[in-house]
């Protein structure tokens, strides 16, 4: 696959316009295709997206021995047959998400063997909370090396009482679906309140499983003792951090941009901070247009868990930042590794300074200057091109993979609203 972008910037001149449709959520089914495990009968997806994170979970399940077949945006499942509970090492270590299997293969096959998983380098992410968790549902685990084996009792997991001392969607989804085949009652508190996590829960819920206090901080999940679920259909929710990804665009390099297919709700801090900015949206049930403004007025902000502003959406808005009038600041709260890009903005001409590995000073508005760039992970990699679309002179972005694991064809999209972007 090519891996660079060639982007000609204007300049800071205003020229995309049109209409951006907002593609299935990246961090929603990669959870129902871990959730498939869980089911004796088939899978069906619909509105997935056509990205590599997906393809990755694809190979992960593929090589557990279940069967995945893709065509375009629809995806069929069928998990009748778990072949090995040990994790393949390249896919496991290249990808966060994959540790969301170690709950479906503890908890249906009582056994799963993985390598510490990997993903984007965005600062330190230990498995501490899984760890703890599943030792609470009865499992036994040892680390060596690199190499964690879980076992779970004979009998299967059991029941407990969770409580999350740190928020993490992924924890809560996981623990959920170990819940699912436990024995017992399980109760997971201080649960991520995502959109994606309550998706998972309703998804679930329409196979058969138990869970109630769906869309709160408490979940309670009434075990089938290893009974499987059955099968079931699914249609992916909106991306909401490609949502807020194409909001920022709009309000950065368009005269007016409609993102359709999307969830107005999902994305409400970034839109009442692009208010404050003073950049007008108008919304519907499932669009949001964003009218873009020379005026830009400078802003404090922080990252925080659902409903706050996501860590995803952190990198992208710096670059609006840049074309503010006064002086802006990030509170990075989530990651102590997520400002590394900062260094590549002052080199393009950005004045900002980071204050320390979670807060980043920004003085605007200050024009940006084409520069050879490196996307070191999937949204800095999306700010990388935002800044490239707003640059005075040509840009050529390296290792857009990362930009493919989360933006379907974004190149082509972007070239639909007037965007100068090729692939190489």
């Amino acid at each position: 696959m090519s891996n660079t972008f060639t982007v000609e910037g204007r300049a800071g001149e205003r020229v995309l316009a049109g209409e951006l449709s907002v593609a299935g959520a990246k961090n929603a089914v990669l959870k129902i295709m871990a959730a498939s495990m869980l089911c004796s009968q088939e899978v069906s997806l619909t509105h997935v997206p056509d990205i590599e994170d997906v393809a990755r979970m694809g190979e992960l399940l593929r090589k557990v021995g279940v069967s995945c077949t893709r065509e375009k945006n629809q995806m069929t499942l069928n998990a009748g047959t778990i072949t090995t509970t040990t994790l393949d090492r390249d896919g496991t270590t290249s990808m966060r998400a994959s540790i969301l299997l170690t709950g479906p293969l503890l908890a249906r096959e009582g056994h799963v063997q993985l390598p510490h998983p990997g993903g984007c380098v965005i600062g330190l992410r230990p498995i501490d909370l899984f760890v703890e968790g599943f030792q609470k549902m009865g499992a036994t685990v040892s680390f060596d090396g690199d190499t964690y084996d879980m076992h779970a009792p004979v009998d299967g997991l059991r029941g407990a009482d969770i409580f999350f001392r740190v928020q993490s969607q992924t924890a809560t989804e996981t623990f959920m679906l170990a819940a699912t085949l436990s024995h017992g009652t399980t109760v997971l508190r201080n649960c991520a309140l995502e959109p994606e996590v309550g998706d998972l829960a309703r998804f679930l819920v329409s196979c058969g499983a138990e869970i109630s206090g769906i869309d709160s901080s408490t979940l309670i999940i009434q075990g089938t003792a290893r009974g499987l679920l059955n099968g079931g259909t699914y249609t992916t929710m909106p991306d909401r951090i490609e949502t807020g990804s194409f909001l920022i665009l709009g309000a950065l390099a368009a005269q007016t941009l409609t993102i359709t297919h999307c969830v107005p709700e999902h994305v409400r801090i970034l839109i009442e901070i692009l208010k404050s900015m003073g950049v007008n949206t108008e919304e519907t049930a499932d669009t949001i247009t964003v009218h873009g403004t020379n005026s830009l007025r400078a802003v404090h902000v922080r990252t925080h868990e659902y409903p706050g502003l996501p860590t995803d959406l952190q990198a992208p808005l710096s670059i609006l930042l840049t074309q503010a009038e006064g002086e802006s600041s990030i509170f990075e709260t989530i990651f102590e590794g997520r400002l590394q890009y900062i260094a590549t903005l002052k080199e393009m001409g950005a004045t900002v300074w980071e204050d320390d590995t979670h807060r980043a000073r920004i003085i605007g508005p200050t024009p940006l200057v084409a520069h050879a760039l490196k996307a070191p992970d999937i949204r800095a990699g999306f700010a990388f091109l935002l800044a490239a679309l707003i640059a005075k002179g040509t840009s050529v972005i390296d290792s857009i993979y990362y930009v493919d694991r989360g933006y379907e064809a974004i190149d082509k999209r972007l070239r639909a609203i007037g965007a100068s972007i090729t692939r190489n």
